[in-house]
């Protein structure tokens, strides 16, 4: 029986030296994971490294972020190179660190077929933000964007009236940490991880992840995990097969692989 084990990796399985320190890790025993400008940027307890690169001989590891493939990149997992990976929250699969461009081809068309485009959202968004709280608003892989915000001066209303907007127009909204996305419906790590699923013959998935847009990954798989922290446990979102950790921070993340571990074992 092949399993799938997808996971998310910023506050799932990778955290920043302040997301990290949440759960009280010692600063000892991380690893780093991601240098970004020559500095250290994203890290791993050393327990998790460890598990982590010992799952790879029992089941087929699927990063899934929403981290574009240049972002993706930067991130240096234990065990070497995914033979898959979703970035881009679904929109390009990577064979071997190679975007599939079938896959990427029809994540176009579906995109294209409803809702609004990603100029207008922009464009709307634009229109309702200012300096004086974004502090940068990108477009990633011409697929989506995100705005980088000062959590203490985000108008009130905005995320309500984003969210409301955006639904209308076949477009979802996610807040993690000082980041809101905005991305079309179409565009979900679920159905690339079903794609890959497909490829290998996989009969079982396992599921990690701690934000809105893992919501749909882990209601499909057959089991799954998620911290007491980030999007998910802030809206309070439970589902019968998903676990919650005790623990926050990379002892969360810790916690996740060992978990992950135990049911392939």
């Amino acid at each position: 029986m092949t399993t799938v084990i997808a996971s998310d990796l910023d506050r799932t399985l990778i955290f920043s030296a302040a997301a990290a320190a949440a759960g009280t890790a010692a600063a000892a025993d991380l690893v780093c994971v991601e240098m970004l400008q020559g500095r250290p940027q994203s890290f791993m307890t050393a327990a998790a490294h460890r598990l982590l690169a010992g799952l790879r001989a029992a089941a087929v590891v699927v990063p899934t972020t929403t981290r574009t493939p240049d972002q993706f990149g930067r991130v240096r997992l234990p065990g070497g190179p995914a033979p898959f990976a979703v970035v881009s929250n679904g929109g390009h699969i990577l064979c071997d660190g190679v975007p599939d461009a079938g896959w990427r081809a029809g994540v176009q068309e579906r995109i294209a077929a409803a809702g609004a485009t990603l100029e207008q959202v922009v464009g709307h968004i634009d229109a309702r933000t200012d300096a004086s709280w974004v502090r940068s608003r990108r477009i990633a892989d011409d697929l989506f964007c995100y705005l980088v915000v000062e959590l203490g001066a985000l108008p009130r209303h905005f995320m309500a009236d984003l969210t409301a907007w955006s639904a209308e127009r076949d477009w979802v909204v996610s807040m993690q940490g000082r980041k809101i996305y905005a991305l079309p419906a179409a565009l979900t790590k679920e159905a690339a991880v079903a794609e890959i699923m497909r490829r290998v013959g996989a009969t079982r998935l396992l599921a990690a992840g701690d934000g809105a847009l893992d919501a749909g990954m882990l209601a499909a798989a057959h089991d799954g995990i998620r911290p007491a922290h980030g999007e998910l446990h802030e809206n309070g979102w439970t589902a019968p097969h998903v676990r919650v950790t005790a623990g926050i921070g990379a002892l969360a993340g810790e916690e996740i692989v060992r978990w992950l571990a135990a049911q392939v074992s």
